[in-house]
């Protein structure tokens, strides 16, 4: 059984390993003490978004961020589904199907517009189970400023 649990303060330092095991694949730098105070600015203040641990037969298998965006072309809030992670030994079993799933009641019960995501190019079977879920390839191109 699936289920989705809202993140703690207490399960931070759980997320944060697993969010160095999702960096990893891609190589993304990564500092922890870094994500941890983020993680206690973004679970304190309701209005950056929301997160859940995802558990299958009560073992922590993953991880989603959802972060809140206010759009005027799409009339109202808007969500970046920032982060989905499922652990390599629980892939391959219908959990990430169920967490898009489980983000589109959400959605819903939050008054969202609209779900934006990022997938990699090389991430096929992510762009497949998003394309299964109803997202759409975007015909505009994401870009990106670094304030310095």
């Amino acid at each position: 059984m699936i289920e989705f649990k809202t993140l703690k303060l207490s399960d931070i330092e759980t997320v944060v390993s697993m969010m160095e095991e999702f960096y990893a694949i891609d190589n993304y730098p990564i500092s922890i003490d870094v994500s941890k105070a983020l993680f206690q600015e973004f679970i304190s203040n309701e209005n950056l978004g929301k997160a859940w641990l995802i558990f299958s037969d009560n073992e922590i298998v993953g991880y989603l961020i959802l972060t809140f965006v206010f759009s005027f072309e799409y009339k109202g809030r808007i969500a970046f589904l920032d982060e989905l992670y499922v652990t390599e030994k629980a892939r391959g079993k219908g959990i990430g199907n169920e967490a898009i799933t489980f983000i589109k009641t959400e959605s819903h019960k939050l008054s969202l517009k609209l779900i934006y995501l990022e997938v990699e190019p090389h991430n096929k079977k992510a762009q497949k189970l998003y394309l299964a879920n109803g997202f759409e390839s975007h015909k505009r191109q994401l870009m990106q400023y670094k304030i310095k």
